[in-house]
């Protein structure tokens, strides 16, 4: 399980590990914590047999360098994938990953670009009927409209298991003209 950190503004950095939390509790480079969950590191035994402990937040603020390419998010399939459902952006269907191509709205070999915006997950049937035409030229409908994620929606791309507190404060800074699939 990994802990969001955040800025002293509040906005995501990165994710770290439990241990490299607890660093930052016991530097006193936390500023602030966010979220209901916490959890308990158990350190070793003093001499009267008491053990030592340090709970930590699932969202911590931090002091230090504020960053401004956090959120910078490359183009790959995985995240693509995961920014669409797994869902192909034509058929509908949802499918494993193996199953899964990224379809270039406008194609390459006619120009289009390797964007977020000009990118949609489609279904290997779809891709291949769609080949190197636009949707409107194949009569095929795109079903949501492509966007670029947000740092926001970029930090919940990244993380597989995110935990119900970190997913609630991610979401509730996601784009509101986003068209995430359900």
């Amino acid at each position: 399980m990994l802990i969001l950190r955040l800025n002293k503004s509040g906005m995501p950095q990165t994710w770290i590990s439990q241990e490299e939390a607890a660093k930052c509790y016991v530097q006193d480079k936390v500023l602030f914590e966010l979220g209901e969950s916490k959890v308990v590191l158990r350190g070793g035994w003093n001499r009267l047999g008491e053990q030592s402990t340090l709970a930590i937040s699932t969202i911590i603020a931090c002091d230090g360098k504020i960053t401004q390419d956090a959120g910078k998010i490359s183009l790959c399939n995985r995240y693509l994938f995961r920014r669409d459902s797994n869902t192909c952006l034509y058929c509908g269907d949802t499918f494993s990953t193996v199953k899964l191509t990224r379809d270039h709205i406008i194609p390459r070999s006619r120009g289009g670009k390797n964007t977020w915006t000009n990118s949609a997950t489609a279904c290997k049937r779809c891709n291949h009927a769609k080949g190197a035409r636009t949707p409107e030229e194949a009569n095929m409908k795109l079903l949501a409209v492509p966007f670029v994620p947000n740092i926001y929606e970029r930090f919940f791309l990244m993380n597989r298991t995110i935990l119900s507190d970190q997913m609630a404060f991610l979401s509730s800074h996601f784009s509101q003209k986003r068209a995430w699939i359900n």
